[in-house]
């Protein structure tokens, strides 16, 4: 019998979301940081007040930082206990949360872009995760992704080293067979029907002294930083227009 991914863990988590080091949702904070404010540029290039809807938005490190910045969110997760934690920490009061299946989610209107961050390696059918997001979308609206390349490198960083080296990793938080290559993605993305295709590879930035800080503590610096490079090997982000028809 197959490993499933465990989803679970997200509902557990509580405070933990934003408060904990010792723990791998420290690096998805630490992701968040580099991200967000990038994420907000491709958007605002729609509109300076654009709508956007987060799919699988966690506790909100994404939505609620937008909201901040003058964009109209809507944040769908299946987890009640983590949407509470994301109102708990919407300082605008102004994201619209709501707890659903991620395909099931019924907009009545197109949204000026749709995110997904961390999601896409957590399901077993991506391509219906980016088929949901084309359906969202109004003509000239954005996807913007993050996920996790699929090969021996990724592996060991973003699922062994995890394990080896951070405190409290439940069992199977990833699953290296969901993880997803980028030529994968391309071919769900044109099979969607978006065009311009824009990919670019992320990696954590590595050296002795936040090395050493974990590998002796368990936790994660407060200062762990992730950064654009050139090859798409652990993880890449991606930005993917809905054509006119």
């Amino acid at each position: 019998m197959e490993s499933q991914i465990n989803t679970a863990v997200y509902s557990e988590l509580g405070e933990r979301w934003y408060k904990a080091d010792d723990d791998p949702i420290a690096l998805l904070r630490a992701e968040s940081r580099f991200r967000n404010p990038w994420v907000l540029q491709r958007v605002k290039e729609i509109s300076e007040a654009p709508a956007v809807l987060d799919l699988g938005c966690g506790a909100g490190f994404l939505s609620n930082f937008l909201a901040e910045n003058a964009c109209k969110v809507v944040g769908v997760d299946q987890s009640a206990e983590a949407l509470q934690v994301a109102e708990r920490y919407d300082s605008t009061g102004k994201v619209l949360y709501h707890k659903g299946d991620l395909l099931e989610y019924q907009s009545r209107e197109g949204f000026d872009a749709v995110t997904a961050m961390d999601i896409l390696e957590h399901v077993e059918r991506p391509e219906l995760l980016v088929e949901k997001a084309f359906q969202c979308l109004r003509p000239d609206g954005v996807f913007v992704f993050y996920t996790f390349n699929r090969n021996l490198l990724s592996y060991i960083l973003a699922i062994k080293a995890v394990e080896v080296f951070v405190s409290n990793v439940p069992e199977n938080l990833h699953l290296y067979d969901l993880f997803i290559k980028p030529g994968e993605m391309r071919h769900y993305l044109r099979n969607s029907g978006f065009e311009n295709l824009e990919f670019f590879g992320v990696q954590p930035k590595l050296n002795f002294q936040n090395m050493k800080h974990i590998a002796l503590t368990g936790s994660v610096p407060k200062d762990f930083e992730f950064q654009f490079c050139r090859r798409h090997l652990v993880a890449y982000m991606g930005v993917a227009v809905k054509p006119h028809d």
